[in-house]
C-alpha cells in the first residue's frame, strides 16, 4: 500500500467479523454470501497499491451500545475478529476498531482519512447495509462536502448486506438503506471497474 498521503481510493470493509457473520447473538450466515466479492476487491486493491481500510466492531464487555442491541463483538473474543477468509489481508491494512454503530467516531479513522489528500474515490463493503455501512457513508459524504473537497462515495450494491430477524426484514431494509443512501449524495454501484 501506498503511504496514507499518496493514496487516491480507499476500500472499506465495514465489520466482516465473526460476530455478524458466524457466531453470537447477531450473526446471519447469509451474510457470508458477500465474502468472496470482498476478497475480490481486496486484491483488486492490492494489486494497485490502493488503501484497504478494516473496520472492526469491537466492544468492551460494558459498552452501552448493549441497551440497544445483544451483547456482541466483545474485544479480545473470536466475534471481534475478521472472518478467516479475510484475515490474512488484516497485517497490510489499516485497521480501525469501533465502539459506536459509526466508523466515523472510531480512534484515529478521521484524523487518517484527513491525511489522505490526493483521495478521489471511497468504496465501501459489508455489513449491515441499513446500520454500520449507512452510518459511515452518509457521515462521509457530510465531511467532505464540509471540507469541500471531491471526493466520490460509493457503496457496493453486491458487496454489502444486513441481517434477518423478526421486524427486521432483510431485503427490506436493504432496498430502504440504498434509498436513503442515494438521496444523501452516496452512489450506489453494481459493478466496479
Amino acid at each position: 500500500m501506498k503511504r496514507i498521503e499518496e493514496l487516491e481510493k480507499a476500500l472499506i470493509v465495514v465489520d466482516m467479523v465473526n460476530g455478524f457473520v458466524r457466531e453470537g447473538a447477531m450473526k446471519d450466515n447469509y451474510i457470508e454470501r458477500i465474502i468472496p466479492k470482498i476478497e475480490e476487491l481486496i486484491k483488486k486493491f492490492n494489486k494497485e497499491d490502493e488503501g484497504v481500510i478494516f473496520i472492526k466492531d469491537t466492544h468492551e464487555k460494558d459498552a452501552l451500545e448493549f441497551k440497544k442491541f445483544p451483547e456482541h463483538c466483545v474485544k479480545n473474543s473470536t466475534e471481534a475478529e475478521l472472518v478467516d477468509e479475510l484475515k490474512k489481508y488484516e497485517e497490510s491494512s489499516l485497521v480501525y476498531e469501533k465502539n459506536s454503530t459509526s466508523a466515523i467516531f472510531a480512534p484515529y479513522f478521521m484524523k487518517d482519512i484527513n491525511k489522505m489528500k490526493n483521495l478521489k474515490e471511497v468504496l465501501i463493503t459489508g455489513c449491515c447495509t441499513d446500520i454500520c455501512v449507512m452510518n459511515l457513508a452518509v457521515p462521509l459524504v457530510n465531511y467532505f462536502d464540509q471540507e469541500n473537497k471531491d471526493v466520490r462515495v460509493m457503496v457496493f450494491k453486491d458487496a454489502t448486506e444486513t441481517f434477518n430477524a423478526p421486524n427486521h426484514n432483510r431485503d427490506e431494509y436493504n432496498q430502504m438503506a440504498y434509498k436513503l443512501m442515494s438521496q444523501a449524495g452516496v452512489e450506489m454501484i453494481k459493478k466496479y471497474k
